[in-house]
């Protein structure tokens, strides 16, 4: 990251929330350890609570001292000092007047710009209050420039995300609008570009001469833990496949982009998702498979069934799983199947991807049926944790004549190799303080990627499920190893 510092002023909605204090302050505090912000910044925290600056700090440098992955909080005390709160209500546009006057004394004080920076760590029902009390009250009018950062979800479906978009559209143009995906912003997601288009090695066999098939695994242990009225209302689709899932899907089968340019990145992402074999009603069931976890056992403790949770009702048919079997209908990708599954209460906590390469034309090792079939080639992409790229080989046993054994040439992220691992949602602030949008979601991205999901809600939401139908602690719905099986494939657990 660049040492020369950013000159600007944040406001952070939702300042006192649990992503806040999680993730934002000890991700903003780290750019200022880092030189990424210095003497012409400051944070503007936004909240209901008539408390002051000072009781704000407190609460900042909480959050900060308590976060494991700072290895140190040198320089905590000046960074409080750029720390101011303001008391507002979101939804009355006067009461934005006390923001508007904080930035402007601001903009006296130190030498920001005019550049301001509105981070939205809030439920999406509030986006269009704060993005048109901030146009009414004037705020967003500056010398500098002005970018909105905003959280998923974006929409519930195709028609209610080009809504919010039309409102949010009338205070920021589309180049000011950065829609986060936390998943973008891990170090070995975006590390799949760099794999594909800088080794000779892969991009020759990344078509469907060579691979057979593509596997992408997001599993959590836990349950829906105190998030379980947002998860009614999303479940698995919306929560996790309909964005963090298919971005993944696009980054493995974009062709090379014209540059680095995130246009020219996303442009090719597009083309994916528009790709991406549309499935008709009547064969939902062929190509995806939905779940929700019973009880069982879970990180070696008992645990309950997802209806059993908190805030979740009874008959609960939301999913808490979905399986897809997914096609790229386009002359690199024709034939390739692109199997994707995520899921809660899993047997690992993992996310990972799977390349498996198709067998070579004839075996010579295979000399009858006794013999062992070559075992497959298989690139491994883990993307938590202990982040890794593993290449799976065959070479001769040296214990038999014409044998072959398989081997593993992995690379993994060495802790020791680094000062510290930096936060996803460190990586995308510094990215949108330097006006590079590669890793975000675009307004066209987000709407294809509706508009393949929404003929799947629509079917499920109309019908009944039988649940639950996997057990905490497994790795899913049997079913979901049908999709595969049918094909030839399983799932691999590498």
């Amino acid at each position: 990251m660049t040492t020369q510092p950013f000159k600007v002023s944040i406001a952070l909605f939702g300042a006192t929330g649990d992503l806040s204090r999680r993730k934002l302050l000890p991700s903003i505090f780290h750019l200022f350890q880092e030189g990424s912000l210095k003497d012409d910044f400051a944070l503007i925290a936004v909240g209901r609570r008539d408390i002051t600056d000072d009781d704000f700090r407190e609460v900042a440098r909480k959050a900060i001292s308590e976060n494991d992955k700072l290895e140190t909080l040198e320089g905590l005390e000046l960074f409080l000092e750029h720390v101011h709160y303001v008391k507002l209500s979101i939804t009355e546009s006067d009461t934005y007047s006390s923001l508007k006057d904080k930035f402007e004394d601001i903009e006296g004080t130190l030498d920001t710009g005019g550049n301001r920076l509105f981070y939205l760590a809030m439920p999406p029902q509030y986006f269009t209050d704060i993005t048109d009390n901030l146009r009414i009250s004037g705020i967003t009018e500056t010398e500098g420039s002005k970018k909105l950062i905003i959280e998923k979800p974006f929409g519930k479906d195709y028609d209610s995300a080009y809504k919010l978009n039309e409102e949010i559209s009338k205070s920021f143009k589309e180049h000011e609008i950065y829609r986060i995906d936390h998943y973008l912003g891990k170090e070995m997601v975006q590390n799949i570009e760099v794999i594909r288009f800088s080794n000779s090695l892969f991009e020759p066999l990344w078509n469907n001469h060579y691979v057979s098939n593509v596997q992408i695994t997001s599993s959590e242990s836990l349950g829906v833990l105190d998030r379980a009225e947002y998860y009614e209302r999303s479940g698995a689709v919306r929560d996790m496949f309909q964005n963090h899932m298919l971005q993944v899907v696009s980054l493995l089968g974009m062709e090379p982009p014209v540059s680095l340019n995130s246009n020219d990145i996303r442009e090719e992402k597009i083309k994916v998702l528009k790709s991406l074999r549309k499935v008709e009603e009547q064969d939902i069931r062929k190509y995806f498979v939905r779940g929700q976890y019973d009880e069982g056992v879970a990180d070696g403790e008992y645990v309950r069934s997802y209806r059993e949770e908190e805030n979740v009702s009874e008959n609960s048919n939301t999913p808490t799983f979905i399986a897809a079997r997914l096609f790229i209908d386009n002359f690199r990708w024709a034939g390739v199947p692109f199997y994707v599954r995520t899921g809660k209460r899993m047997k690992n906590k993992e996310t990972k991807i799977v390349v498996e390469f198709r067998e070579v034309p004839m075996n010579l090792y295979y000399q009858n049926e006794s013999d062992d079939l070559l075992a497959k080639n298989l690139l491994v992409i883990r993307i938590q944790p202990n982040e890794s790229i593993t290449l799976h080989l065959n070479v001769k046993d040296y214990a038999g004549e014409q044998d072959t054994k398989e081997i593993k040439m992995s690379y993994s992220v060495d802790p020791t190799d680094l000062s510290r691992t930096v936060d996803a949602y460190e990586n995308l602030i510094y990215d949108c303080l330097s006006g590079d949008a590669t890793n975000f979601t675009h307004y066209e991205e987000l709407m294809n990627a509706w508009s393949f999901v929404d003929p799947v809600n629509a079917v499920w939401e109309s019908e009944l499920a039988s649940f639950p139908n996997y057990r905490s602690g497994s790795n899913g719905p049997v079913k979901s190893s049908l999709l595969l099986s049918k094909d030839g494939f399983k799932w691999w657990d590498v």
